[in-house]
């Protein structure tokens, strides 16, 4: 039906004729020339009918914007001073000499001309997917899938599907559940990660899995999470964390690489302990210079009370960050930034304004000041590195409190002050907790299959909160990649770790009863990675959201307003499952 893409007509072309087909950008009538841009899902080129071909310039004139069309023309050379060097077809045009208009379109819901909201652009997605924009991320979200396919395929891995009915898995989050009609009163889950069933592959013989897979959770939604999500899902055998991050590490390089031409180096490591004292944050953003500086040691005899208590604390902790040339701030934006880490549970934020440096205590400024000897302030300084015109912000209260609202305003200020250095800076966090306590009871930080380092089943269980699982996550700007772990193939650790849960053994064989058989079968050492596909495209396109590079992606209500989705089921399906419906009460 047609010989080209309309986006790939260049100079080349000058004297060859071509049909197109596509829809109609725009369309300028000219008195008597009629130019209309001709787009597809390549890009656009610029058509134009003259009179010379009555006919053919009647239909023309019949032409609306996103009318779908077939044109058959002339490629030539624009006139001089009419040449577009933004665009790979700027130096051409068409001349007409046929045209089909496949069929007309109403007045479109959505105005390409300005912001329309998310509600309408998810509604009529079919249209909003035709901007030149989305269509090429969508485009290059499909060409980083073929990337990733033939670096893991060359490296022999096997892409693998696993199950999309199953049972729930524990990945921390709600289960999508999926009742059965054949089993009435039981119900399948919706993967919310191929965990188990990988794990199984490898216990198979496999050796090396990957798949380009669809995951589901039930969670609070925000930008860059969807109920369905894709994951690049990878496992390997007999590798340990340092072979899969080599692996991984050069997926992602060369993925760069050929899809940006940026060379991202060596992928630096930190561990938890260090990016959660100097960042505040397991996935810290290194473009951003600002650090958490602990000043507790310095503050122990000080008679402010905000500052002592804490620092006399073993659960407590007084950090500063020096915001260069925050000086300026106003009493005002002081109080924003206050209300702000409110957000994270601080009671308050402390400051002192590094006026004139070389006039001591008296060039400082600060409420503060007085409960504060001109020794300890100056050791405060020294340590922060603050410097004429900065300005020192203090956290003080638990560890925990400070630290998650103390790293959430270092990025903050680091947007707000435009502190960001380079465009790409990658690391790897490893050497995570094993397990987390919440409520006097333990929880697996990232999953209960991950194995511990260094330690014995004995070990595990006589000292679970001082234990490092054999964890690592790659992260980017500030944003976690990917996770994964080396996973425990031995039955002990294995019965260790739900020990250390709180998960008895019937609870255990509940859950995952055939993957502790499969353990009982020659498990060998197996160890892999997930990472976002989703996060991984937003970020490469700068899009601020995963709905951006999705096709048809669900509201932050997890609602879908183009099929209108979810809706009831009609009786006879919920009798079927032997489903009764509830309704809410009005009270």
């Amino acid at each position: 039906m047609r010989t080209d893409y309309c986006g790939n007509i260049d100079s080349s072309y000058v004297g060859q004729e071509v049909t197109l087909c596509g829809w109609v950008n725009k369309r300028r009538d000219l008195g008597g020339l009629i130019f209309i841009d001709l787009r597809d899902r390549e890009g656009i080129v610029q058509v134009v009918f003259d009179p010379d071909l009555p006919e053919v310039l009647e239909e023309a004139n019949k032409l609306r914007s996103e009318f779908c069309v077939k044109l058959t023309g002339k490629v030539r050379a624009r006139p001089e001073g009419q040449i577009n060097d933004a665009m790979r077809t700027g130096a051409i045009e068409i001349l007409g000499t046929g045209l089909e208009i496949f069929s007309k379109s109403a007045v479109l819901p959505l105005d390409w001309n300005q912001e329309n909201s998310e509600e309408q652009r998810l509604r009529y997605r079919y249209l909003d997917l035709r901007r030149p924009l989305m269509s090429q991320r969508l485009k290059f979200r499909a060409q980083v899938t073929a990337a990733v396919r033939r670096y893991l395929e060359d490296d022999g891995f096997l892409d693998i599907e696993t199950p999309i009915l199953t049972k729930a898995t524990p990945e921390g989050a709600r289960d999508y559940l999926v009742p059965s009609r054949t089993h009435k009163g039981e119900f399948f889950a919706l993967p919310q990660s191929p965990q188990l069933f990988k794990q199984l592959l490898m216990m198979s013989g496999m050796d090396r899995y990957y798949q380009i897979v669809k995951c589901f959770r039930d969670e609070d939604l925000r930008a860059d999470r969807q109920p369905e999500f894709t994951q690049i899902d990878l496992e390997t055998t007999f590798l340990d964390a340092n072979g899969v991050m080599k692996i991984t590490e050069g997926m992602i390089r060369d993925l760069f690489m050929k899809m940006l031409d940026v060379d991202l180096g060596d992928f630096p490591r930190m561990t938890y302990a260090e990016a959660m004292q100097r960042y505040g944050s397991d996935k810290p953003d290194l473009r951003n210079p600002l650090e958490l500086v602990d000043v507790a040691d310095l503050l122990k005899t000080v008679e402010f009370k905000v500052f002592s208590g804490p620092a006399n604390d073993d659960k407590g902790r007084v950090a500063v960050i020096r915001v260069p040339g925050g000086a300026s701030m106003s009493r005002k934006q002081i109080d924003e930034y206050t209300k702000f880490a409110g957000i994270y549970g601080a009671k308050g934020l402390a400051w002192i304004k590094i006026n004139e440096k070389a006039q001591g205590q008296e060039g400082l400024q600060s409420p503060i000041l007085k409960f504060l000897s001109e020794d300890i302030t100056d050791a405060i300084i020294a340590r922060t590195g603050a410097e004429q015109g900065d300005i020192l912000l203090f956290g003080a209260d638990s560890a925990t409190v400070v630290t998650e609202a103390m790293g959430a305003l270092r990025l903050k200020l680091g947007e707000d002050f435009e502190l960001l250095e380079g465009e790409w800076k990658p690391l790897w966090v490893v050497d995570f907790p094993m397990f987390e306590e919440a409520d006097g009871q333990m929880h697996a930080l990232h999953h209960p299959f991950t194995a511990p380092r260094g330690v014995d089943a004995q070990e595990l269980i006589d000292n679970p909160s001082e234990a490092l699982s054999d964890a690592y996550d790659m992260v980017l700007n500030g944003v976690e990649l990917g996770g994964g772990s080396v996973r425990i193939h031995d039955q002990q650790m294995q019965q260790a770790v739900f020990t250390v849960l709180g998960i008895d053994e019937e609870e255990a064989q509940n859950k995952f009863g055939f993957l502790l058989e499969a353990l009982q079968f020659g498990a060998p050492p197996h160890a892999g990675l997930a990472f976002g596909l989703d996060r991984l495209v937003m970020l490469m396109t700068g899009a601020t959201s995963i709905r951006d590079v999705m096709a048809f992606p669900k509201t932050t209500t997890a609602a879908c307003p183009l099929t209108d989705a979810p809706s009831a089921a009609n009786p006879q399906q919920l009798a079927d499952l032997a489903i009764d419906v509830v309704k809410k009460s009005t009270d």
